[in-house]
């Protein structure tokens, strides 16, 4: 049976009166069908294409973001004590606007990419100082001095009042999480986690930042308690994240863990950033590649538009981290890629494939036999023509000698 698709919302808002025009919209394709289908069948419909067990269930949401929206000092009842922390600023406007009156504060520092290492603090700053400096094309000043007041920030948790993370699925926001907790000796007594992997009612949802203010609002009350088996899970995990080889990664991301449950598909995605047994390439970049080579010539930006719309499994990159992770396709002796109109800002220049990219893409060439830049996936450092970690067809890390 062919019907009308019903559009999900991209910020998380939904309105009844919308839903139930649709229903009436529906329910006259289902009569077409069969006579006797009835408005109750038509919201059951509704409701499960929208991610809901009953039509009820899709109403008490509604209901409950129409409270949070008229009733932001009550459900958005934290204090100016409470700091909220996130890995970048992007609800940082959006908390205000729902009616927090706690301090914001960020670790913007991509942990997801460049080296990160198991180091004394000062030198941990540096290396993560320069690293980003160096991606990003910015002021080595400029980056030292945010980096150094983030992670002095970031220090003082543990005898903070009272914090809340909030934290989404991916491998940005989860690294993020297990660096501020395996700073913790013991769980503070109010530190508070919010934790999202879905949004009801939005069909792809890539991160909190595309939430509307009520939508936080409607989150607030969500929030859970650290405890010390969360905290412990953390050092591990950080651990074996900074650690040269990705096997103690590989084993903490087989099994769930409960005091943190969206850890596990987060480090699992993360070890897909290791070069490939046959192509040599991460799961970004593979997933560019094909695209180009499906797609033929595509600016930058509807490149990574595409991934983040409808190709990433796990959505961690902002549009200048992708940038910064094709420069070395791009760059190299050897690229895979070519950028033409450089007159243009980055994002309106065309890309295509090389020859080379060709190759790479079809398995018949290894990018690892031909890159230039040094890479890392956390502590495991990628060296091209030489020894390094590679993800086997399996899924597991393997070393190549």
């Amino acid at each position: 049976m062919s019907q009308r698709p019903l559009a999900s919302t991209t910020n998380g808002r939904l309105n009844l009166e919308q839903q139930r025009k649709r229903a009436k919209e529906l329910l006259s394709h289902l009569k077409n069908q069969n006579p006797s289908a009835t408005l109750a069948q038509a919201q059951w419909q509704v409701a499960k294409q929208l991610g809901f067990a009953s039509w009820p269930k899709l109403k008490a949401h509604i209901d409950a973001l129409d409270f949070a929206a008229r009733h932001q000092g009550f459900e958005a009842s934290d204090e100016a004590r409470t700091r909220h922390w996130r890995c970048g600023n992007d609800i940082a406007h959006s908390l205000q606007v729902a009616g927090f009156k706690g301090r914001f504060q960020m670790l913007s520092d991509p942990l997801c990419m460049g080296p990160v290492r198991d180091l004394p603090s000062a030198e941990f700053r540096r290396l993560r100082s320069a690293f980003i400096s160096q991606a990003f094309a910015l002021a080595p000043a400029d980056v030292n001095l945010r980096v150094d007041e983030e992670y002095t920030q970031l220090d003082s948790l543990a005898g903070a009042e009272h914090s809340v993370l909030w934290c989404e699925a991916d491998a940005y926001d989860q690294l993020f999480l297990i660096r501020a907790l395996s700073s913790l000796e013991c769980a503070p007594k109010k530190l508070e986690l919010i934790e999202v992997d879905r949004i009801p009612g939005v069909e792809r949802f890539v991160g909190i930042g595309q939430l509307a203010p009520d939508v936080l609002a409607w989150l607030w009350p969500q929030r859970r308690l650290i405890d010390d088996t969360a905290v412990h899970l953390a050092k591990r995990a950080w651990s074996a994240y900074c650690d040269t080889s990705p096997i103690k990664l590989a084993e903490l991301a087989r099994t769930a863990h409960p005091s943190l449950p969206l850890l596990t598909p987060a480090l699992r995605r993360q070890l897909q950033e290791l070069p490939g047994v046959k192509d040599g390439l991460s799961l970004t970049e593979r997933l560019a590649l094909t695209y180009l080579a499906e797609s033929g010539p595509v600016a930058f930006a509807r490149v990574f538009a595409e991934l983040m719309a409808k190709r990433e499994p796990l959505p961690f990159l902002g549009d200048l981290m992708f940038h910064a992770l094709m420069r070395p396709l791009i760059d190299g002796g050897q690229p895979l890629l070519v950028e033409t109109q450089i007159d243009q800002p980055w994002p309106q220049r065309p890309l295509a494939l090389t020859p080379l990219g060709h190759a790479v893409v079809n398995g018949d060439a290894n990018w690892m036999d031909h890159a230039s830049h040094e890479r890392w996936v956390g502590g495991v450092c990628l060296s091209p023509r030489h020894p390094h970690w590679r993800m086997g067809n399996d899924n597991l890390p393997t070393w190549v000698g």
